[in-house]
C-alpha cells in the first residue's frame, strides 16, 4: 500500500512527482495525471499529501503501520 492520488482531483501540476524522495510518483504522459509507478517502495512521508494543493494524495497503510 501507499499514497494513492485521486485522479478526479489532481490537475496535473507535478509537484508530488518533483518533491516525492523516492521517486515513486510520476506524471502519466497521456492523462497528464499523478500515477504511483512504485506502490511498495513508498515511505509514507507525507511530502506529497502536504504539497499537493488539490488534497488528491491519501494513504492506505498496511495493516502493521496502522
Amino acid at each position: 500500500m501507499s499514497a494513492v492520488i485521486d485522479i478526479k482531483k489532481c490537475t496535473g501540476c507535478g509537484i508530488c512527482d518533483e518533491i516525492c524522495p523516492g521517486d515513486i510518483i510520476h506524471m502519466d504522459e497521456k492523462t497528464n495525471k499523478a500515477v504511483v509507478v512504485y506502490p511498495d517502495e513508498c515511505w509514507y512521508c507525507g511530502s506529497c499529501r502536504a504539497d499537493c494543493p488539490e488534497d488528491a494524495v491519501t494513504y492506505t497503510f498496511p495493516p502493521a503501520l496502522k
